[in-house]
């Protein structure tokens, strides 16, 4: 500035500068005065050019600041400014020459106090309700026993602990933890990356697609869980093809991803407890289930078998229904000899008083005789014919006895295939609840068997198969030298038995440095 004072032209107090001087020095007064800057206002227009670079204003009743940032400070600034959102911001003030204006290079934005968090969380919250992300309709059901848990949290926190603890005790299940940041600036973009990415998974694949999905973090302040109130976050839920369970903070904190998911458990042990069933209760219920369908079945049996009894005793016998058929035949057989020699004689007897008439006694005799031929034709037949008549009704009789039977025992073998059914059915069904109590029990031995084996590796007992012994005075343990003094009798226990010796004779001494060929109990 004062090399510019110099210049001035002689006669003259007023210096002149070049529009490049003036501008500069300008540029150099702002910058070297303010610095860096924290200004308090409300977020006006609010654009962002195809370059990546956004530029917005700050105002409040009566002026108003250009704001810049540039594409590389755009993921640091902690928020996306929307207008009307009261905020305070960093930055550097500047100047632009070539339009003649100053503005300021804003690297972090801030929201103004609590009311102006809740006043763009209902702005969001009326937007995404607007598109119908909130609708009821839209939301799945959870499982009821997945096979792959995919949790997005941090691997550090308590949740991810109370939320394996919770699944070990009510039902074990393959977990996948997605490890995320679940506050601060890189909260947002890692939980949203997360979820596409379980959702990314192939069925079936190297890295099994987990059938149900929960978020999860512990309690906090508004500011710590903003994270979750991000639009990016509440959009990746809403579009996750996983039924998806929200446990962000304790039961009173609510956020956007709340409305967003299939369900929402107001602590990460809630949907915990949520995305699996009791184990304990299952095996209950089938031990339940197993009792009523054996009762069940023996009930069938049994009233099958009451019935084919019943429709036994209801039958009539075969020879019983043949009996009166069998009687009327004989005595049609008994009638039919006598009737037909009346019937003859009767005919006999008309043809005879015919043939008087017609001619003399010779005429009729030669008459006659053609018919007395032929009855005593018919007369020859007649039994024959009867005996066949009567053995055709016979063969029909025993037709029809024979074709009863069959039909008697086919429904006894029908009856008696359904009881083969059942009880075959029942055998089967016993046999499978045997072979899974077997596997059980074989599982419960096994688990016990190791158990005995940590047992015995962690107890004394092994130690003393490597060359160390423990020393007992007067029955209890000793372990110092003033101990063994005091003690009146001391035994030393190896690993295949005790040995006495007498008491007192026990000094302080430094240990002595093992064999080399001695191994060191750690």
């Amino acid at each position: 500035m004062d090399d510019l004072l110099e210049d001035a032209s002689p006669g003259t107090n007023t210096p002149e500068f070049t529009v490049g001087e003036l501008s500069g020095a300008i540029k150099k007064t702002i910058e070297g005065s303010f610095g860096r800057v924290r200004v308090r206002g409300e977020v006006g227009r609010v654009m962002q050019a195809k370059s990546g670079h956004m530029y917005y204003d700050l105002k409040d009743d009566r002026n108003v600041i250009a704001c810049t940032t540039w594409k590389g400070q755009v993921s640091g600034l902690g928020m996306i400014p929307e207008e009307g959102l009261e905020v305070i911001v960093t930055g550097k003030l500047s100047t632009f020459g070539p339009q003649s204006k100053y503005n300021l290079n804003v690297d972090s934005i801030e929201v103004a106090g609590e009311g102006a968090l809740m006043a763009m969380l209902e702005k969001r919250k009326k937007a995404l309700a607007a598109e119908g992300l909130f609708a009821e309709d839209r939301k799945r059901p959870i499982p009821y026993l997945p096979e792959v848990i995919g949790v997005v949290t941090s691997p550090s926190g308590a949740v991810i602990r109370d939320i394996l603890h919770r699944l070990r005790d009510r039902f074990p299940r393959k977990v996948l933890v997605w490890p995320v940041a679940v506050q601060g600036e890189r909260c947002a973009p890692e939980v949203t990356r997360a979820i596409q990415g379980f959702n990314a998974l192939t069925p079936g694949g190297a890295v099994p697609r987990p059938d149900l999905l929960i978020v999860a973090r512990g309690g906090g302040s508004i500011e710590d869980l903003w994270g979750f109130n991000e639009e990016i976050v509440a959009r990746a839920a809403a579009a996750s093809e996983i039924p998806l369970i929200s446990a962000v903070g304790h039961e009173t904190d609510t956020t956007l991803i709340d409305y967003v998911s299939d369900h929402r458990a107001p602590t990460p042990t809630a949907a915990a407890e949520k995305a699996v069933p009791v184990r304990l209760d299952l095996l209950s219920w089938l031990d339940g289930q197993g009792g009523r369908l054996l009762n069940g079945m023996r009930q069938t049996v049994g009233t099958r078998r009451q019935r084919h009894r019943d429709l036994s005793r209801a039958l009539p016998q075969p020879q019983n229904l043949l009996n009166p058929s069998r009687q009327r035949l004989d005595y049609a057989g008994e009638r039919l000899p006598g009737a037909l020699r009346a019937a003859t004689q009767t005919k006999r007897s008309a043809l005879t008083e015919a043939a008087a008439i017609l001619r003399p006694a010779t005429l009729r005799a030669r008459a006659l005789a053609p018919a007395d031929q032929r009855l005593q034709m018919i007369g020859t037949r007649l039994p024959a014919a009867l005996q066949s008549r009567t053995a055709t009704k016979a063969d029909r009789f025993q037709s029809l006895a024979a074709r009863l039977t069959p039909a008697l025992d086919r429904a006894v073998r029908d009856q008696r295939r359904e009881t083969d059914q059942a009880r075959t059915k029942l055998a089967e069904t016993t046999r499978r609840l045997k072979t899974a109590w077997l596997q059980g029990q074989g599982q419960r031995v096994e688990k016990i068997a190791n158990i005995d084996r940590l047992r015995e590796t962690l107890g004394y007992e092994a130690t003393l198969g490597r060359g160390y012994a423990v020393v007992w005075g007067d029955g209890a343990l000793v372990t110092t030298a003033k101990a063994a003094k005091s003690a009146s009798e001391l035994e030393i226990q190896f690993q295949d038995g005790r040995h006495r010796v007498g008491a007192g004779a026990v000094t302080k001494s430094k240990p002595k440095k093992p064999p080399e060929d001695q191994g060191s109990l750690f």
